[in-house]
C-alpha cells in the first residue's frame, strides 16, 4: 500500500513492557514497510492513559493511531475496570474523530497468554493492529472518493463533509426528469 505523506500515530504502555515492547516493535516494523509513512511513537504509563495519548496524536494531524498496551488479570476487579476504560475510551475516539485507532490492547488471563500474542505462537497483535490502521484510511478515504466524489480531508479538518443536494432534492429532480 502506498500513501502520499501520511502521519500515523503509535501509542504504548509501559505497563507490562516484556509484552508491550514486543508490541510496538511489531507495529513500527510493520509500518517502516508502508511507503510514505511518517510514524509518530509515544509511551505513556499504562492502558488507561492510552486515549489521551491518541486523542492528542489526532489532534496533532496524525490520519490514525496504533494503541498497544497489555491488561494482565490480577486478583482484583480492576482489570475489568481498566479494559472497559481503554476500549471505550478508544471507541469513542474513533467515532468522535472519524479516524481508525488498531486497538492492538491485550486483555489475558495471564502472561503467558499476552507473550504468545506478542511476537509468539498467536503472532504478533501490534503488526495486526498497525496493518488494521492502514487498512481502515485507505478504506475511509476510498469510501470518502466514491461517494463525494472529492478526496477526504483527514486529521486537519474534523468537520463532516455533506453532498448539496439532500434525499429530497434528488427525488424532485427524479421525478422531474421522468415527465
Amino acid at each position: 500500500m502506498v500513501f502520499g505523506s501520511l502521519k500515523i500515530g503509535v501509542v504504548t504502555a509501559r505497563f507490562n513492557a516484556e509484552v508491550t515492547e514486543k508490541l510496538e516493535a511489531g507495529a513500527l516494523n510493520y509500518l517502516e514497510g508502508c511507503e510514505g509513512v511518517e510514524v509518530y511513537a509515544v509511551r505513556v504509563p499504562g492502558a488507561i492513559e492510552i486515549p489521551v495519548a491518541a486523542q492528542t496524536l489526532l489532534e496533532a494531524g496524525c490520519a490514525g493511531v496504533v494503541a498497544l498496551g497489555a491488561v494482565i488479570r490480577g486478583e482484583t476487579t480492576h482489570y475489568d475496570y481498566v479494559c472497559q476504560s481503554v476500549e471505550r475510551g478508544v471507541t469513542e475516539l474513533m467515532l468522535a474523530y472519524n479516524a481508525p485507532i488498531g486497538f492492538g490492547v491485550l486483555t489475558t488471563e495471564n502472561e503467558e497468554q499476552a507473550l504468545d500474542r506478542a511476537g509468539g505462537k498467536h503472532g504478533n497483535k501490534g503488526a495486526e493492529a498497525a496493518q488494521v490502521v492502514m487498512e481502515m484510511i485507505g478504506l475511509l478515504d476510498q469510501i470518502h472518493a466514491d461517494i463525494q466524489e472529492e478526496p477526504v480531508v483527514r486529521a486537519t479538518s474534523r468537520k463532516k463533509r455533506r453532498k448539496t443536494s439532500s434525499v429530497k432534492d434528488t427525488a424532485v429532480k427524479k421525478k422531474k426528469s421522468t415527465k
